[in-house]
């Protein structure tokens, strides 16, 4: 995916999620969208369209490509590991929206499948490598709070099925507001403090039916299979402990997205679900101080990931690594399993922080 030639890229899903990537991707050199995939094949020859040199095909055929290098995988959660998996059978890298696979079991077969086969996995929320976040980070590690102690990450809406037009699968397995909101935040901690060593949560579920409120299939009755308010600590392998609240079943929250203390003092982080945001300090005297952005992709949309991983000099899965998306997706997954048990779960995964991202002006990562 280096080199002087553009990573040629397939996209397969053309979903809500697709337009925000392809403004991105667009705009970034040694980039190529090559085609386009969708079960809606009129989708995909409309996308195809509006794109140079872009073809539509079928999901088969652009996995099958040689001249596609890369497969960005936009797919529905329950589709993400055999979009995946077919794709790297193909010799293919892969990034994937969150989260890697619907399960722990699916997203560790393609990680061992990657393995495998030679290629490269990547995996959102890339949120994380934006000014807000990583500013934040960068804080944390100059020493600005001092030894990291905890942090508090908190969620709460009252569902997507008010806006959005085909919401099934956030009540389905893959979904919830845990796997759907819970990697930008989650994924933020690991950043922040580092990997998480075990787990403990707690789940409820509402009601079992949902109203769609929007578009064609409005007042339409959807059932819920899944837990719609969770609630968990995180023990980090640095001592640090996160809680964290994710919820389906609120309306609205003043809570800050993220807080992290440290002995010397504290930080909020801004909404991960975005790349910029002010990250506020207090050092135990005075007023709370804004920071100025000082580290982070600036103007940065969904896809600078994979536009990170296809630059990635070292050969390596790039900053929005599958090794992060896998870990977050075991968090993630074993907090749910504590909830249901009310056990304490270990973690078997672990993963390196990865290189803080320097300031970097949008007009220097799209020319690069």
């Amino acid at each position: 995916m280096t080199g002087v030639e553009p990573t040629a890229v397939g996209i397969v899903g053309l979903g809500v999620i697709s337009g925000q990537y392809l403004a991105t991707l667009a705009e970034a050199s040694g980039i190529r969208i090559a085609a386009v995939a969708d079960l809606d094949a009129s989708r995909a020859r409309a996308a195809a369209d509006a794109l140079p040199g872009c073809r539509a095909l079928t999901t088969d055929e652009l996995v099958a490509d040689d001249g596609i290098h890369a497969v960005l995988n936009l797919t529905i959660p329950a589709a993400h590991a055999d979009v995946a998996l077919a794709a790297i059978a193909h010799g293919k890298d892969v990034y994937g929206e969150k989260p890697l696979a619907a399960t722990f079991a699916d997203a560790q077969r393609v990680m061992d499948a990657a393995t495998a086969a030679g290629v490269r996995v990547g995996g959102a929320p890339d949120t994380v490598l934006g000014t807000g976040v990583q500013t934040a980070r960068a804080a944390i590690d100059d020493g600005r709070i001092g030894q990291p102690v905890s942090a508090s990450a908190t969620w709460i809406s009252a569902g997507h099925e008010s806006w959005h037009p085909q919401p099934d699968f956030y009540y389905r397995e893959g979904g919830g507001p845990l796997l759907d909101m819970g990697p930008y935040y989650v994924t933020s901690l690991v950043q922040l403090l580092g990997p998480v060593i075990a787990v403990s949560g707690a789940g409820s579920r509402s009601r079992d039916v949902r109203v769609i409120g929007a578009g064609p299939r409005a007042g339409e009755r959807i059932a819920v299979e899944v837990d719609t308010h969770l609630a968990g600590i995180l023990h980090h392998a640095s001592g640090a402990i996160s809680t964290v609240t994710m919820s389906f079943d609120g309306v609205r929250s003043t809570a800050q997205p993220i807080e992290v203390h440290g002995v010397d003092g504290s930080l909020v982080v801004p909404d991960p679900n975005g790349f910029a945001g002010d990250v506020r300090l207090h050092e135990g005297g005075g007023e709370w101080q804004t920071l100025e952005p000082w580290a982070g992709y600036v103007d940065a949309g969904r896809g600078i990931g994979l536009v990170d991983l296809a630059r990635a000099a070292d050969g390596s899965d790039g900053r929005a690594s599958g090794a992060m998306a896998l870990h977050v997706l075991e968090i993630m997954t074993a907090l749910a399993a504590s909830a249901a048990s009310g056990i304490r779960e270990p973690l078997r995964t672990t993963v390196e922080r990865p290189a803080l991202v320097p300031l970097t002006p949008a007009t220097t990562w799209r020319s690069l």
